[in-house]
């Protein structure tokens, strides 16, 4: 390790422990407020709604204080008249000025820093931020130190707005692809999804600000996502819905944790002492800050002694509350001591705290030039029937562009992880940039469509609505004969876009529609008469329905939402600048009635006829998760389902070979060492990854065929040049939740050491053996459901 890179390493360690440290001082401050400054450190500031610039407080009162009818609660007195320090941040914390202690601005979100790009004090100066690309895209690189330097320019643009902790990483499970997040969450299996948040999150805190992993736990829906009751078998709990945050918290670190929206077994995750506090903060260690999501919960007081420290984004309703029920003897005042301390803490470690200077200009240039370069190393190629990737840059060499997202790129999903960003590169734009013709006419006839088309939709009604795309321009033959014999190529370009607040559908949103499916016909119909080559992009945030129409295309490039830099990105996989590496981190199915979930998606409403229409705040609702730990690969190759693209799957334009695994020994003691080479045997300078799934003996308790337990990208390959990576795997690696014991066992027998380049790709294995049942850890049955779970059970 270079000198340089140690002594970045000990200022992290050595700032995220004093964050762990500082309790006795902020104990000490705590000990000198009223009983009413503590209870206002420990509720918000209150929330304004985000708008492009200031006057939007021209509004109404009623519609400064409404989402979708929902009713914004009253903050404390005199919040409203504080100016905020970060316009369109999403919240503050209260300051005490006596004791010295300042207010913090906490802001979304998880593709990039959401604030007002305009201000009216300032009119001529712009406070965009970078569109990095979004969370499934950033999984799909399989590339920790990548994340991680996405993370620490993500937080250098944090720490230049002014801001103290960014919400984020959001990292719940891919349950269901209908999921109207899934843009923002990493993957379906929690081994991914923890080591890629546990990348960001030490990326962003390396610049001293802090992250609010969330959404903790289970948030796995966005329909009823307020009054939603998961129905969850603890194992199923702690071995897929709470890993990837217990890896997260374990290895990086996070100042912040999210509680999430829903209730588990009964209890709001934000009133869930058992989830705050035996698991998170006892089990796991944790000792940073945890804050509700906004408007989270329902009772205050519960949260307060579930050690849910900062109740955001803070209503006098709370305060009041709080206020009444310690003066009552209801709530004891150490439990407001305690959390009181707790934000004092995070205070501490702030960049206002330690008055940061910030300039309101971070390097967006620079930050652009990353999230483009993540982009492309996240992309995914699914099809490449005769090499018809990539298409060589010519000065000659001119395309065909269908489909209106071609001209419309989506950059990311909507509501809290939009960004407000200075561009979006369109295909369009990128594919000219790199060098391609693309003909007028086309680009003329896609333009003045969708700008005629747009002009039609209706006006989002609030900040996170997604307005319904345009539908696909009908293609007259005359035009498309022209550009099959004109063009060397065409490209088209599927869209897919979601977000906070509704799930997607699956007619002709998890499908293609008819206009879709007739235009990918018509094209490749056109094309191939001409002996010309069809590829399609899919500019999606989620996971789509691909077996109906993939026979059609030559060539699928999966580009998923690739930030501000979009085009550029497309354009360098297409263009053969940078051979794709990305894999997938979620299944596609062939039928979305495979999906072990389909059957359960998104639960059921309690009282259906008290329905009122379209609810942010939703209606009693309740989700049972029937299948159990079977989620993802781990449903699809345990019951052997065949998918239309597996977990980690994704192509290459070289080749790749994996030597034999060699072990260092047979049989597992402490620990057991499997040394991995993989060597580029094709001809173009390329990246693999390799994946290390093990099959456990059976045993009392059912178990997945496989589960994946390790992986590690490689380094840029030449032709012919080799990797050799070494993973180590211990005891409790291996261990699954045994629910009648309380505790993590590794069983006794035979395991098998799969590598391979994606679940149901295994090139390599090999075989060892653990002599004797390891309890590797004991803990205590929580959060146990309260009805018997007809869970799913293989045969």
């Amino acid at each position: 390790m270079k000198f340089s890179t140690l002594l970045l390493v000990m200022a992290i360690i050595c700032s995220t422990n004093a964050l762990y440290a500082q309790s006795n001082k902020a104990k000490d401050l705590v000990a000198k407020m009223t009983l009413e400054q503590k209870v206002e450190l420990v509720v918000g500031m209150g929330m304004r709604l985000p708008g492009p610039t200031a006057a939007s407080d021209k509004k109404t009162d009623t519609e400064k204080h409404e989402i979708a009818g929902f009713q914004l609660p009253p903050s404390l007195p005199n919040d409203a008249t504080i100016p905020e320090k970060v316009p369109g941040a999403a919240g503050r914390t209260h300051a005490i000025e006596s004791l010295g202690l300042p207010s913090l601005t906490l802001s979304d979100g998880p593709a990039g820093v959401r604030i007002n790009p305009l201000r009216d004090n300032h009119p001529n100066q712009t406070y965009y931020a970078t569109a990095w690309p979004v969370g499934t895209l950033l999984a799909s690189t399989w590339d920790t130190a990548l994340v991680q330097t996405v993370g620490n320019a993500f937080g250098k643009e944090i720490k230049d707005y002014g801001i103290d902790v960014i919400l984020a990483p959001a990292m719940n499970i891919q349950r269901n692809p209908l999921g109207g997040r899934n843009f923002e969450y990493y993957s379906e299996d929690p081994f991914v999804s923890g080591h890629i948040a546990a990348a960001m999150v030490r990326g962003v805190q390396e610049n001293g600000v802090g992250t609010s992993i969330k959404h903790f736990v289970a948030n796995n829906q966005e329909t009823n996502r307020n009054s939603i009751n998961t129905i969850v078998s603890e194992r199923a709990l702690r071995e897929i819905y709470l890993k990837g945050f217990e890896i997260a918290v374990k290895e990086a670190k996070p100042w912040t944790v999210m509680s999430s929206y829903n209730l588990i077994n009964g209890t709001y995750t934000s009133e869930s002492h058992d989830l705050l506090t035996n698991i998170l903060r006892n089990e796991w260690g944790f000792k940073g800050l945890v804050m509700t999501d906004w408007f989270g919960g329902k009772d205050a007081v519960a949260q307060m002694k579930a050690g849910n420290d900062l109740l955001m984004p803070g209503t006098i309703l709370q305060y009041n509350a709080i206020l009444k029920a310690v003066k009552d003897g209801q709530l004891e005042e150490r439990i407001i001591d305690r959390n009181a301390a707790r934000v004092v803490d995070l205070i501490l470690e702030s960049p206002t705290y330690k008055k940061f200077v910030y300039t309101d200009k971070p390097n967006l240039k620079a930050n652009a030039a990353i999230s483009r370069k993540a982009a492309a190393e996240g992309m995914v190629l699914l099809q490449n029937n005769n090499n018809a990737l990539p298409l060589m840059q010519s000065s000659q060499k001119q395309l065909a562009l269908f489909g209106n997202t071609s001209y419309d790129i989506i950059a990311g999903g909507t509501g809290s992880g939009d960004v407000n960003k200075a561009y979006t590169i369109s295909l369009e734009k990128g594919l000219l940039n790199a060098g391609f013709k693309i003909d007028k006419n086309l680009i003329n006839a896609y333009t003045t469509y969708i700008a005629a088309e747009k002009a039609k939709q209706p006006k989002p009604r609030f900040f996170f609505e997604l307005v319904p795309r345009v539908k696909e321009m009908n293609l007259e033959q005359p035009l498309l004969q022209n550009e099959a014999k004109s063009a060397d190529a065409a490209i088209i370009t599927i869209g897919r876009n979601a977000g906070e607040g509704a799930d997607r559908k699956i007619e002709n949103d998890f499908t293609l529609s008819s206009e879709e499916k007739n235009m990918i016909q018509q094209v490749c119909d056109a094309f191939h008469s001409q002996n010309k080559k069809v590829i399609v992009v899919l500019n999606i945030g989620g996971v789509i329905e691909t077996n109906s129409w993939r026979s059609m295309p030559d060539a699928i490039l999966l580009a998923w939402q690739p930030g501000l830099e979009a085009g550029n990105a497309i354009a360098d996989v297409i263009s053969g600048k940078v051979n794709p590496s990305g894999k997938l981190a979620v299944t596609f199915p062939i039928h979305y009635q495979d999906e072990p979930s389909a059957k359960n998606f998104p639960g059921k409403e309690l009282h259906p006829t008290e329905h009122k229409g379209f609810s942010l705040m939703g209606v009693p609702a309740e989700v049972i998760y029937e299948e159990g730990i079977y989620v993802g690969y781990r449903y699809f190759n345990s019951f052997h389902i065949p998918t239309a693209y597996p977990f980690g799957y994704g192509l290459s334009y070289t080749q790749f070979s994996l030597k034999p695994i060699q072990l260092s020994t047979t049989n597992m003691q402490k620990s057991i060492t499997a040394i991995v080479t993989v060597t580029n045997t094709g001809k173009t300078a390329g990246k693999e990854v390799v994946q290390v799934y093990i099959a456990a003996p059976k045993s009392n308790i059912v178990k997945p065929a496989e589960e994946l337990k390790a992986f590690a990208k490689s380094k840029l390959l030449k032709p012919g040049e080799s990797q050799t990576f070494n993973f180590v795997f211990t005891p409790a690696q291996l261990a699954s939740f045994h629910t009648e014991q309380a505790a993590w066992m590794a069983d006794a027998g035979k395991y098998t050491i799969k590598v391979g380049n994606s679940s149901e790709n295994i090139i390599q294995t090999a075989t060892f053996q653990l002599p004797d049942q390891v309890i590797t850890e004991k803990v205590t049955n929580l959060l146990s459901p309260k009805q018997p779970i007809q869970e799913m059970q293989l045969q």
